[in-house]
C-alpha cells in the first residue's frame, strides 16, 4: 500500500471517522460482511458496491433495499428513501483528497442526503482511483471523470457522455451532476467508517 493511502488514513483519523485500509476488494468484503449483521442496510448508486458483491453477501444475513435490486412492489423511488432510512447505509465516493475531504456528486440527491444525514452508521468505499491530492482535485475528478463515465454507463444525452472526456457543465434535462456534497469533517449525529481499498474501483 503506498505512503500517499497511509497518509489519508491518518487524516480521516484525525476528522473522527474509523478508517480501514485493505489489499484488494475481496478482503474488504469479506471485513464488511462480517462487521454488519441482523440490520437494515441501504445501498447508494455505486458501482464500486455492485464490483464488491456487497449485495449478494449482505442480504442473506441483512435486509438490503438497494435501487438497483428492487424490492418486490417496491419503486425505485420508494427504495431510494427506504434505502436513506436504514440502520446502515453504504456508498462510494467520487473523489478523496490527501486532507481527508470526501467529494461526491450526484442526481435525485438522495445519496449525498443519507450520506450527510439520517443512518446510524455510514460506510463509505474508496479504491484507490479515486485519491487527489487536493479538495480542488477531488472536485475535478468527481467532475470529470466520474460524471461522465456514470453518464454514459446510464446512456444519458449529455455532451460528457457522448464525449467522454470532460464535464461540459451543461444545462441538458439529463444531466446527473446536479448535487456536489463536500464532507469537510465527519459529520456530527452518526458513526463513520471508510474502507480504503488498494485497487481500482468503480469511477
Amino acid at each position: 500500500m503506498s505512503h500517499t493511502f497511509f497518509a489519508v488514513k491518518t487524516a480521516l483519523e484525525k476528522k473522527g471517522y474509523r478508517v480501514s485500509v485493505f489489499e484488494s476488494k475481496e478482503a474488504a468484503a469479506s471485513y464488511v460482511n462480517g462487521r454488519i449483521d441482523g440490520r437494515t442496510v441501504g445501498f447508494g448508486g455505486s458501482v464500486t458496491l455492485r464490483e464488491m458483491g456487497l449485495f449478494e453477501l449482505l442480504s442473506p444475513h441483512n435486509e438490503v433495499i438497494w435501487h438497483d435490486r428492487l424490492p418486490v412492489g417496491m419503486s425505485v423511488a420508494q427504495a431510494r428513501t427506504a434505502a436513506s432510512r436504514a440502520e446502515v447505509y453504504l456508498s462510494s465516493v467520487n473523489g478523496l483528497s490527501e486532507k481527508g475531504e470526501i467529494v461526491n456528486i450526484d442526481n435525485t440527491g438522495n445519496r449525498v442526503a443519507a450520506v450527510s444525514y439520517g443512518p446510524q452508521e455510514v460506510w463509505l468505499f474508496v479504491g484507490c482511483n479515486k485519491l487527489a491530492g487536493t479538495l480542488e482535485e477531488a472536485i475535478f475528478r468527481a467532475r470529470n471523470v466520474a460524471g461522465p463515465k456514470n453518464a454514459q454507463r446510464l446512456g444519458r444525452k449529455t455532451p460528457c457522455a457522448l464525449r467522454g472526456d470532460r464535464c461540459y457543465d451543461c444545462d441538458s434535462p439529463e444531466r446527473i451532476c446536479r448535487h456536489l456534497s463536500v464532507l469537510l469533517e465527519k459529520p456530527t449525529g452518526a458513526e463513520y467508517e471508510v474502507i480504503l481499498i488498494g485497487e481500482p474501483l468503480g469511477y
